[in-house]
């Protein structure tokens, strides 16, 4: 007799797992798949107006594509360089952060990443064990959880609400905090909110991690696009006794529309920067040399280009507020930086509206799509049901077009 067992009454493997269990566990990104089903759809002849993608509708500007249409010709640029990036660009990086942020880093302290996705996964795969948990206040961009699972860690949520503009206080970060609590994450301006924590409340963050011994990963993608009175402040430049416990990442992506080319960075002590580029040196090796040329350029140039942006996006958020505030069951804070609204739209929720009853955000913007041809995200991605973020990062008169059609629609909403 077969000391085997036949294989139809063998336990399932994990061998026999076609996808792995912790690739598969991943979600796609909602804002992306979003952004894709509206270009599908406006390829297809449908003129769906798209809010999902976070993306400026301006041009990259003219003097850093003709950098990278140089670098082309230049053979250096066509062989591998250093997987923490080009020198040159890594000192550009370490200057204009001190420059925009005050924020004083040596080169050695720069990595170069395939955007600032990459940034913050190598970031948190350098500093996190299995079962390390991150403190991530919710909303929250829907990459950061995915980030934190893939490198092993636990993302626990913190959640805040309109009442509060979106913003987490200490003692909720407090309430959070267990013996197993390695990571805070930290981002102002916000995305999917628009938040932007004042100067005291950063302090106060700041000392509540530093009290704790906690490290800090910041998100300053959205440095430049604050409006009014709201200010950028860098939590290790306010804080230098935080710093040795403080990763930063950014990019050029939002501010010099360049979210195509590919390039972020992260700051931080020099044994993590060092341990994120040896992952990178295997995963990646370095980023395109023609798009670290085009990012020399842009992080080495004046904020002339970003300036013109920011007036633009100013007035499409005060635009877009006031439109969505019109609608009956929509509350709307107005953000002070990046460029999303995140309205609730609890008030709508089992309403009657061309006979459907959407109990969710996530069938309200399927609602939206169908019925409206406008592409919004639902809360849901963002860890928060019963909102919607739209980017108003697009032309003027398709805001207008888009946030009209989603009033008109609204509008029929009954009990």
């Amino acid at each position: 007799m077969s000391a085997s067992t036949p294989q139809s009454d063998r336990p399932a493997r994990p061998a026999d797992r076609r996808v792995s269990a912790r690739i598969g566990a991943i979600a796609e990104s909602a804002t992306l798949a979003v952004d894709a089903r509206a270009k599908a759809l406006k390829s297809a002849g449908r003129p769906v107006i798209g809010f999902g993608a976070g993306e400026p509708d301006f041009p990259t500007p003219d003097y850093i594509v003709e950098a990278a249409v140089e670098a082309c010709r230049d053979p250096r640029n066509h062989r591998y360089t250093p997987a923490g990036g080009l020198p040159e660009l890594r000192g550009a990086i370490a200057a204009k952060t001190l420059r925009d942020s005050g924020y004083r880093v040596d080169a050695s302290q720069v990595l170069v990443t395939n955007g600032g996705k990459q940034a913050i996964y190598e970031a948190f795969a350098a500093i996190l064990d299995p079962g390390d948990e991150v403190v991530v206040p919710a909303p929250y961009w829907t990459t950061y959880p995915e980030s934190i699972r893939l490198a092993g860690g636990v993302p626990v949520e913190v959640v805040a609400d309109e009442t509060t503009g979106y913003k987490v206080s200490v003692e909720q970060l407090e309430a959070a905090r267990t013996e197993n609590t390695k990571v805070l994450l930290f981002v102002s301006p916000s995305n999917p909110t628009g938040a932007v924590y004042t100067r005291d409340e950063v302090e106060a963050v700041g000392r509540w991690a530093l009290e704790h011994g906690l490290w800090v990963l910041t998100d300053e993608i959205y440095e430049h696009l604050v409006y009014g009175d709201a200010e950028f402040v860098s939590l290790p430049a306010l804080l230098p006794e935080l710093a040795d416990r403080t990763i930063v990442v950014n990019g050029v992506a939002k501010t010099y529309a360049m979210t195509g080319w590919r390039v972020g960075w992260v700051i931080g002590p020099e044994d993590v920067v060092k341990a994120a580029t040896n992952l990178q040196s295997h995963a990646t090796s370095n980023v395109s040399n023609v798009a670290q040329r085009a990012a020399l350029a842009a992080v080495s140039g004046d904020l002339s280009a970003v300036h013109e942006m920011r007036t633009a996006f100013d007035r499409r958020r005060q635009a877009v507020v006031r439109m969505l505030n019109e609608i009956d069951g929509v509350l709307c804070p107005e953000p002070e930086g990046a460029f999303y609204v995140y309205p609730s739209v609890k008030g709508l929720l089992g309403k009657e509206i061309r006979g459907r009853r959407p109990a969710t955000s996530a069938e309200l913007a399927g609602l939206i799509l169908d019925e409206a041809e406008v592409a919004v995200v639902p809360g849901e991605a963002f860890g928060t049901p019963g909102y919607l973020r739209l980017s108003y990062a697009l032309g003027d008169a398709d805001l207008a077009e888009g946030v009209g059609r989603i009033q008109k629609l609204l509008a029929e909403a009954r009990d």
